[in-house]
């Protein structure tokens, strides 16, 4: 198996939980947090600075804030910005575990960085609102409004994120392989499909031709 999938989601939509199926049912890898850990050794960054501005957009009051850290930093330079810096190393972890083999990645902009990889099988998952404050306010003992808050603005951060470093539109179709409807098939539903595309990835079936060795139209 050679296939890398990168999942991008909506909040509430079930994306993480959609890929730790995926990565376990296919006996592969799966990177969330832990490309954050990674980027924190191979950088030298504090693993906490990696946190606070992981999928977050950019924020002048905060990077002022926190700018007394750069000069303690191996290989900063000049105009690097601390959320550069801090971009630029989930960056290169993100393509260095993907040349160690197949693997899911979440969010973190994966799939732009791996853009040019031949393997690269790249996703979002998405559902309805009504189906993602349900989600949300039951796993994390909220009321619906609260989780509605939430929801728009983790997603909203996220899109930030992406489109600020990617210059690509968060969630557009023409950016992923395909864009998923978690609550189409229900979460179980939607990890077979993905096992479906990597199967047919991995060993595609030759498409039947229209015309039968006779010369008769199929």
């Amino acid at each position: 198996m050679k296939t890398i999938i990168t999942i991008g989601r909506q909040f509430g939509s079930g994306g993480k939980e959609v890929g730790i199926r995926v990565a376990k049912e296919l006996g592969i890898p799966f990177y969330d947090k832990e490309l954050l850990q990674e980027a924190a050794k191979k950088s030298g960054l504090c693993e906490k600075i990696i946190e606070n501005f992981d999928e977050r957009p950019k924020s002048l009051l905060y990077s002022i804030a926190m700018d007394s850290y750069m000069f303690a930093l191996p290989g900063s330079g000049i105009g690097d910005s601390l959320e550069q810096q801090v971009y630029l190393a989930t960056f290169n972890t993100i393509r260095q575990m993907a040349e160690k083999g197949p693997c899911v990645m979440i969010g973190r902009c994966a799939d732009y960085a791996l853009a040019e990889n031949p393997d690269l099988l790249s996703i979002f998952i998405h559902a309805p609102l009504d189906v993602r404050i349900q989600r949300v306010a039951k796993r994390q003992g909220i009321s619906p409004d609260r989780a509605k808050t939430l929801i728009a603005k983790t997603d909203k951060r996220r899109a930030s994120y992406y489109e600020y470093y990617s210059s690509q539109r968060w969630g557009a179709v023409d950016n992923y392989d395909f864009c998923l409807d978690s609550s189409y098939l229900g979460l179980g539903g939607t990890v077979e499909m993905i096992r479906a595309i990597v199967e047919h990835r991995e060993h595609p079936v030759p498409s039947p031709t229209e015309e039968d060795p006779t010369g008769a139209q199929a």
